[in-house]
């Protein structure tokens, strides 16, 4: 069986799980020191915020400013990304864009675009103010859950090569249910006078049935898109942008030959009431990969 690097789908959540003790922050240093270990060549990340509007359903652009600035990360301690500086990747930008090209995909440059919170956060997570090369993918602004599967597969030879696909937005995301009165008030975004409501719990268990009960394949990518029709998806996701990235991460595992391998639920943990930020891992790192990189 081919090797492959595993994919991720990553709940990038607000800045403070960088500092709050939690299972998500633990995880998220296992994810990236794994990487590391294994001698990860880059990340192509897909984020939540990051959305390319107009008229074309087949449109998206790929991070290509040679010198980005980035959004600060106000929620947490300063010294948790002091001295962070973008590390674009555009080498492997030109490639991701030549590859969705040639598969139809209407995939251009962006030249000016600005790193924001929705991948720095993970990615500040897992490899701290020091990140390996990374191309960042946006979305198109219809949120069509098999179109963004597709921009999965199309990439997903690349994780022969040791990139690490990661899909950044949110296992529940409905700001329009969130509470902010002791994040303003303390700064405790996992502060609760009352559970979760019941269609968000709900829909909580759906996706990690979808995730762990299919793992990868084509079950995988199909039960995702299902999902959208779910009785109770509009009430977990106030909007699609934080769950179609769920959708590419699907598409990079979800081919025939990817059957058989687990995803799991590594990490969660409930952020202002309405936001369930889970952390998926779907495959795992080649043992022989780790020999190889011990041995530079």
């Amino acid at each position: 069986m081919t090797e492959l690097a595993p994919v991720l789908f990553l709940s990038h959540g607000t800045a403070a799980l960088l500092q709050e003790d939690s299972g998500v922050r633990d995880y998220w240093k296992k994810l990236g020191q794994d990487a590391l270990d294994h001698g990860v060549k880059g990340v192509i990340i897909m984020g939540a915020h990051w959305n390319t509007a107009g008229d074309d359903p087949l449109k998206v652009q790929i991070a290509m400013n040679p010198a980005p600035d980035f959004m600060p990360l106000v929620a947490s301690d300063p010294k948790l990304s002091a001295g962070f500086k973008p590390n674009p990747d555009l080498e492997t930008g030109q490639r991701v864009i030549d590859l969705l090209c040639n598969n139809g995909v209407h995939a251009e440059a962006d030249t000016k675009f600005n790193w924001m919170i929705d991948t720095q956060i993970a990615l500040v997570g897992m490899f701290g103010v020091k990140t390996p090369p990374i191309t960042i993918i946006s979305q198109n602004a219809y949120w069509d859950p098999f179109f963004h599967s597709r921009l999965g597969e199309i990439l997903r030879p690349l994780r022969k090569e040791g990139y690490l696909i990661i899909g950044s937005g949110g296992g529940t995301h409905n700001l329009y249910r969130t509470e902010w009165k002791y994040s303003l008030g303390w700064k405790d975004v996992f502060a609760m006078e009352s559970p979760p409501d019941d269609e968000t719990l709900e829909f909580r268990q759906s996706i990690e049935d979808v995730f762990c009960k299919n793992g990868a394949g084509p079950e995988l990518r199909r039960g995702l898109a299902r999902l959208m029709k779910h009785p109770y998806f509009r009430d977990a996701h106030g909007t699609d942008e934080h769950y179609v990235s769920a959708c590419f991460a699907a598409g990079a595992v979800g081919e025939l030959e990817d059957r058989g391998t687990n995803a799991v639920l590594g990490a969660e943990v409930w952020e202002l009431r309405s936001q369930c930020e889970q952390q998926y891992m779907i495959g795992q790192w080649p043992a022989s990969w780790k020999a190889v990189t011990a041995a530079r």
